[in-house]
């Protein structure tokens, strides 16, 4: 159920994706009116239900036309940029979503006299990684706080919930593979539940978060590739082997999958797994993560069981003695 509407507007672009669901349905819950700005307006209709009726509302963007991003903004109180992807697909380019993107939201949102902005950009983003997708999202950073110096960047380790890529992905090739192969079984991740960003995302909406800073969300646990995928196949009662991928070997594999139709892994996605996926030491040491912004990170533990009990052996009542 929302709570009494605030009056206040808040416009959400990409608020139909992963994060966005989760974020309109905080955001909503804590009384504000939600726009929803996306590219497919008509396939966003499953948010309504999560907030009063005319609470939530979704309107056609494009970030590749300004006066789209403009329409979006009008009388809006606040914005909130989710867009982002994990791959490049045609016109959809790591440069034109994560970079021009963020930076043609936020010009327009300053034109309009908007600085409550929030945009949440991805732990790993640097100016000189190796990876595009890590190029691009620093240079969405960079754009977004050129434009509102007083803008929030949140950047989110690997997320997890009921929808994500990551769990889910894994648990179905369990199902059917006899071994999983991970590239960079060693590489450590802090995974973070979506609903935790989510009311990050609330928090800094809502003024609870330092202007012009860059926050890193980090769930309670650090853990390593390899080690992500035990505790997987443990919650789903499945045994299987984790077999290591030479790097020099996934990069192989990535320069020819990237070049198919939703490509299930890239060059990019390889280089990325090179480097740790962690909240840093210097965000911890000026709290700039969850806890900084009065948000207790849920465990892996408390979570995965409600979403992937759907993979066990013998289904979502299955006990470990039947696995």
């Amino acid at each position: 159920m929302s709570g009494p509407l605030n009056g206040r507007l808040v416009t959400v672009f990409g608020g139909s994706g992963f994060i966005g669901r989760h974020a309109v349905r905080a955001l909503a819950r804590a009384g504000w009116r939600v726009r929803v700005a996306v590219r497919r307006p008509d396939l966003a209709g499953f948010l309504q239900p999560l907030g009063a009726v005319g609470q939530i509302q979704a309107v056609q963007a494009n970030l590749r036309y300004r006066w789209s991003i403009e329409r979006a903004l009008e009388e809006a109180d606040a914005v909130v940029n989710l867009v982002g992807i994990l791959a490049p697909s045609g016109r959809q380019s790591f440069e034109a979503v994560q970079a021009f993107g963020a930076r043609a939201i936020a010009e327009a949102s300053k034109a309009a006299g908007i600085e409550n902005l929030t945009h949440v950009s991805a732990i790993g983003a640097d100016p000189a990684s190796p990876a595009l997708y890590a190029r691009s999202k620093a240079q969405g950073e960079a754009g977004v706080l050129a434009a509102v110096p007083e803008a929030v960047v949140l950047r989110p380790s690997i997320v997890f919930g009921p929808e994500d890529e990551f769990f889910n992905r894994f648990a179905k090739l369990a199902q059917i593979s006899p071994v999983l192969p991970v590239i960079g079984p060693d590489t450590r991740f802090q995974p973070v539940f979506v609903g935790d960003v989510a009311a990050a995302i609330l928090a800094a909406v809502g003024g609870r978060a330092r202007p012009g800073t860059i926050y890193e969300l980090g769930g309670p646990e650090v853990l390593t590739f390899r080690r992500c995928l035990e505790v997987l196949l443990a919650e789903i009662y499945r045994k299987r082997p984790i077999v290591a991928v030479p790097f020099w070997a996934a990069k192989l594999q990535g320069r020819v999958l990237q070049m198919l139709p939703g490509a299930p892994l890239t060059l990019d996605q390889v280089l990325m797994l090179q480097r740790d996926n962690v909240v840093s030491g210097a965000a911890e040491a000026e709290g700039r993560t969850l806890a900084g912004l009065g948000v207790e990170p849920s465990s892996l533990e408390a979570i995965l069981p409600t979403y992937l009990a759907q993979y066990r052996v013998q289904g979502q009542f299955a006990d470990r003695r039947s696995a």
